[in-house]
């Protein structure tokens, strides 16, 4: 198994490149969406509209890059969705620089489409670890999204300033930024992310045989979902991904209506993306130690706690800190449950079921982005957090009763 784990620590290693490169990239982008929908649409009820189009996009997507992945294999299919990115950045770009709402949903659709792409990539490191490494295998990738926490924010604000020197809308820059990250990841993937993922999870999966279903046989996607861990897997992921967008995405807005700078919304919007990404280290060692369960659970309590403290106050470290909690719950959800999803798939089942989910997730994110606008203009950013932190208490409460429930069965075959 040795020549295997070195391969899958090179392929792991590909994937965190990427995967810092792309989430510097989307991260940049994201800091100011919703400015740039209030600003070009001249309303407010749509400030949460490009962020949802960019959503939704990739909620479909997902689902078609899953069976892309089966038929190119994961490097043609990563290489492929960067390159889409690229694209979908330019036009951003162009559609602020010639001021056209319509022209930059179009941009915010084609980003959404190479962020499905470049999501499924945490399941490839998953496909080629042994599954007692999965967790971290997976946190590995996702700890990526700490270069772009940092990077992606922080470049707003010089590309901003170097865009105007041209005589272009500040806001235009970070897309630009966006659109050279993504060619420099389609580079890294095209070339170092060799072997295949697709062929060494093979083989990983004849080494370490997993029975996922009775008899033997590939199940459907709505068999899999019936499996009570499958479910509570997918519930974690498209509940705690609903509740970080619908807080993060109208965020910025809020600030800019309490006449915060560039500056400060970015420093927020880091400390948030600094949450999301710099702990996957741990989270994914926590549910090879501690259990998928107890992880979820203490992503879902996090994310309750951080919904409410964003309603203290509009203030920068308030809001600072709230948002980085924001980001952790979130990440331990995710990883969490994409371990726990991972963990009942055989291989013929992955990419499929995989991209199904992330349709989900993808759904329900555009539907926090759609809602955030409108609940905003509507009730208030508090009403909002309130919401929101309902929401986050369902998966929490599921998780809770499944490893109760997986404990007392554990118990009783001792």
């Amino acid at each position: 198994m040795t020549d295997l784990e070195s391969i899958a620590r090179k392929i792991t290693g590909v994937l965190f490149a990427q995967q810092s490169l792309a989430s510097a990239g989307f991260i940049a982008a994201a800091t100011l969406n919703s400015i740039v929908g209030r600003e070009l649409s001249q309303n407010t009820n749509l400030a949460g509209v490009p962020t949802a189009a960019y959503l939704l996009a990739g909620a479909f997507a997902a689902f078609m890059w899953g069976y892309v992945y089966d038929v190119i294999g994961r490097r043609g299919g990563l290489t492929a969705g960067l390159c889409v990115g690229a694209v979908g950045s330019g036009v951003a770009f162009y559609a602020i620089a010639i001021q056209s709402f319509p022209v930059f949903l179009g941009g915010m659709v084609l980003m959404g489409i190479a962020n499905a792409a470049v999501q499924l990539g945490r399941f490839a490191a998953a496909e080629v670890n042994r599954p007692a490494h999965r967790g971290r295998a997976i946190s590995n990738v996702v700890i990526g999204g700490t270069v772009g926490s940092v990077v992606g924010p922080f470049v707003a604000g010089p590309a901003g300033a170097l865009i105007r020197s041209w005589g272009i809308n500040e806001l235009a820059g970070a897309y630009l930024v966006s659109l050279a990250l993504f060619a420099v990841a389609a580079l890294v993937v095209f070339a170092g992310l060799r072997p295949d993922p697709r062929e060494i999870g093979r083989q990983v999966a004849e080494k370490f045989p997993e029975t996922m279903s009775g008899s033997g046989a590939v199940r459907s996607v709505a068999e899999i979902f019936r499996q009570p861990a499958a479910r509570v897997a997918v519930i974690s992921m498209v509940l705690g991904q609903m509740v970080m967008v619908l807080v993060m995405v109208i965020t910025s807005l809020h600030m800019r209506g309490h006449n915060h700078g560039l500056t400060d919304i970015s420093l927020v919007i880091s400390s948030h993306t600094f949450g999301m990404y710099a702990f996957s280290i741990i989270s994914g060692r926590l549910a090879d130690r501690w259990g998928r369960g107890q992880v979820i659970i203490a992503g879902s309590a996090t994310l309750v706690l951080a919904c409410i403290a964003a309603t203290i106050s509009p203030d920068v470290l308030p809001l600072g800190v709230a948002l980085f909690l924001l980001g952790l719950g979130w990440n331990f959800c995710f990883v969490g449950g994409s371990t726990l999803l991972a963990d009942q798939l055989s291989p013929l089942e992955r990419a499929r079921t995989q991209g199904f989910n992330d349709l989900l997730v993808g759904l329900a994110s555009a539907t926090g982005s759609l809602g955030s606008g409108f609940i905003f203009a509507a009730l208030g950013y508090n009403t909002m957090a309130w919401i929101s932190a309902a929401f986050a208490f369902i998966p929490l409460l599921f998780a809770s009763f499944w490893t109760l429930k997986l404990a007392r069965k554990t118990s009783a075959f001792s």
